[in-house]
């Protein structure tokens, strides 16, 4: 039975965790997750994933409806906002390049899990798992309102994306 649970941004954890361990990313994204405790992210809010295919649609002459759609390249980005300003993002950005103890290039930019855990408290054993793989940031910047919360943001790309569902047997 596939799940028709809704859910809202409360319902959500978010974890990030090396991608791959035995890879020189996968290494140091572990190092900054571990050292800023990044299991799960606090204050996160605006966590956007977007799966863009590039379909092309096949036009004949005389023909106003496409003939044929023909998919591309699948192109994984997302963004994600935060209420906390520790380093931590800017870190998974620039890797080494981000500590005040400056070392030589190159370095690696760091590649993580970003893993989005949905469950709802009053339906136990109910949950959507959302795992995009490979994730490296591309860009980091930050709002200093005048009236409201500092916020910190990225965007990022990724290799590939999973999604496991957890359903009881009925």
């Amino acid at each position: 039975m596939a799940n028709t649970q809704v859910y809202r941004g409360s319902d959500a954890t978010i974890t990030l965790a090396p991608g791959d361990p035995d890879s020189v990313e996968g290494k140091e994204a572990n190092t900054v997750i571990e050292e800023f405790g990044l299991a799960p992210v606090g204050r996160a809010t605006e966590v956007e994933v977007y799966v863009h295919t590039d379909l092309k649609a096949y036009h004949e002459i005389g023909r106003r409806h496409p003939a044929q759609l023909r998919y591309g390249n699948i192109n994984i980005s997302g963004k994600l906002g935060r209420a906390y300003i520790n380093g931590a993002l800017v870190r998974l950005l620039l890797g080494k390049g981000a500590l005040v103890n400056r070392e030589s290039e190159p370095y690696a930019q760091p590649a993580f899990n970003l893993v989005l855990v949905l469950s709802d408290p009053a339906n136990p054993g109910v949950s959507n798992v959302v795992t995009v793989h490979n994730v490296m940031l591309d860009t980091w910047g930050m709002a200093l309102p005048e009236d409201d919360f500092i916020m910190e943001s990225v965007t990022f790309k990724a290799l590939f994306i999973s999604v496991e569902e957890t359903v009881p047997a009925q």
